[in-house]
């Protein structure tokens, strides 16, 4: 494909080249490459089980060993709330209180996250607020029939002269009502990050935010600051980021020709939560915990989520402390024929890092596979909830390693790699610690260690025509797809995500 000269000066003004975009355009021509799993991860393989004996050894040996290490929390936080409001939307477009009732429509929607909404209303940390402001608005509101009333509060809730959150950012969003103050999803992430990032009195926590939504943060966080610090007893260090530019992707049509607007122009699309990559490149901090902006506890029940939490990072750091250890073997020579045999096991028992070879690996390959960031990512039962799940999977070269696969990547028309995708017994509830860099206190460059391969189209549309679009390797799965992982069991108490605005209501939502 070639670009004329306004093409390439839009290229350019990105940050990203003309070879790269031409690579792209190559994806999409190749289509989206399935994995192949060879086994579900489970208890036992791939998946540790922690006892409550070595649960608080981690534990007591995080909180010794923390103060050694710059330590941050890394919240993706650009999502909209628009989803999360999506059925409130669809009955305010479908419902008409004058030709039937609110109950004969949520029997036909057959929604039961909606039904929970109006059975307890009441309990949403929102609730007087909308009250409020709707009766205002409204001077005849107590006229109104008991639907139509309810019809009001929920446009209240999300329309311009109202409360406004469907055009919120989820993370500021109001989560949780407490006696003395309502609690947005990125407070609760503050007070959550006291207990286990917090050194010498600092907790560093850093967001990733839609650009326009910056000075939103930054207003919520002026308004809470006083009253949070004096909560905690501790100063926040907080930082912000965007995606970056320059890892936007081409879009193309049907016939994988780059996608033009009505202005002629090359049509460039975000490129999914995996370009958070970069962001994550961009720190300086040793130790990062990762988690989803919509997952968080009421304060009543954080302890729980704080313990698995420190025995998480005290298993990347005593992992890391052996790591280092043999990587300081390695690089200094005249190691033993029984010090590689035992570097090895490590290698395959404990990190689950397999050759497709049976000879001996040599100490440069050994110092190869070694030398990669370190995650440990808490594993949570399938009961049901979507998400990713782990796996042992064989790649290209016939290694065979630890990763987080979604359903997308799985090719379900293969029996085998079907069956093998039922055999999951957890998914990935996003809840990772990392380690950025080596022994010698140097970063990682995180773009080395991504896989490209596992990049993922998927049909959109613009201007009403259809078009293609790159997704780039999944922040926690092609984007740490050469990263060195762990797999640890977490009980699901500790996975509590807001998909919808019913899961306020739901018990780990509801302060006590």
């Amino acid at each position: 494909m070639n670009f004329n000269e306004k093409d390439i000066l839009q290229i350019e003004e990105k940050g990203i080249s003309t070879k790269e975009v031409k690579e792209q355009i190559s994806i999409f021509k190749r289509g989206n490459l399935k994995v192949n799993i060879t086994e579900a991860a489970t208890i036992g393989n791939g998946i540790s089980a922690v006892d409550e004996r070595e649960k608080k050894e981690l534990i007591s040996f995080f909180e010794a060993e923390k103060n050694k290490h710059s330590v941050l929390k890394f919240v993706p936080a650009s999502g909209a709330a628009t989803r999360m409001f999506k059925a409130l939307h669809n009955l305010t477009e479908d419902f008409d209180p004058e030709n039937s009732s609110l109950r004969e429509y949520l029997d036909k929607s057959g929604d039961q996250s909606l039904q929970l909404f109006f059975d307890q209303l009441e309990k949403l940390p929102f609730y007087a607020h909308a009250l409020e402001r709707t009766k205002k608005n409204h001077k005849n509101y107590a006229d109104k029939s008991h639907d139509e009333q309810h019809l009001l509060i929920v446009k209240t809730i999300l329309e311009a002269d109202g409360l406004y959150l469907s055009n919120l950012p989820k993370g500021l969003v109001p989560f949780h009502k407490y006696s003395d103050h309502t609690a947005t999803a990125f407070e609760e992430h503050l007070v959550e990050a006291v207990r286990y990032v917090s050194i010498d009195g600092v907790a560093k926590v850093h967001f990733t935010v839609a650009e326009g939504d910056k000075e939103k943060f930054q207003n919520e966080w002026k308004a809470i600051r006083e009253r949070v610090e004096a909560a905690t007893a501790v100063k926040f260090e907080i930082e912000y980021s965007y995606q970056d530019p320059k890892t936007d992707t081409i879009a193309v049509d049907e016939n994988n020709e780059a996608f033009r607007t009505k202005e002629d122009q090359l049509f460039f699309r975000p490129g999914g939560h995996g370009a958070l990559i970069e962001n994550l490149n961009q720190l300086d901090e040793e130790i990062i915990f990762i988690k989803n902006i919509d997952n968080v506890v009421t304060e009543d029940t954080i302890s729980l989520v704080v313990d698995f939490k420190k025995m998480l990072g005290g298993k990347l750091l005593k992992t890391q402390e052996k790591i280092s250890e043999y990587l300081k073997l390695l690089e200094a020579g005249n190691i033993s024929g029984d010090e590689i045999d035992t570097i090895q096991r490590f290698l395959e028992t404990e990190l689950f890092l397999k050759s497709n070879s049976k000879e001996k690996l040599s100490p440069s390959e050994l110092i190869q596979k070694l030398n990669r960031p370190l995650r440990v990512c808490g594993m949570v039962k399938n009961e049901g909830e979507p998400g990713g799940g782990p796996f042992l999977v064989k790649d290209k070269n016939g290694e065979i390693s630890l990763q987080i696969i979604e359903g997308a990547q799985i090719d379900n028309n293969n029996p085998e790699q079907a069956k093998t995708a039922r055999e999951a017994t957890h998914f990935n509830p996003v809840d990772i610690v990392c380690c950025l860099k080596n022994y010698r206190g140097e970063s990682y460059d995180l773009n080395e260690f991504v896989d490209e391969d596992m990049s993922f189209i998927a049909d959109k549309t613009k201007d009403g025509k259809p078009l293609k679009a790159l997704e780039r390797p999944g922040l926690w799965n092609g984007g740490m797809a050469k990263w060195n992982t762990i797999f640890v069991e977490v009980p699901v108490e500790t996975f509590n995500p807001v998909k919808t605005v019913s899961d306020l209501l739901k018990k780990t939502h509801q302060p006590t």
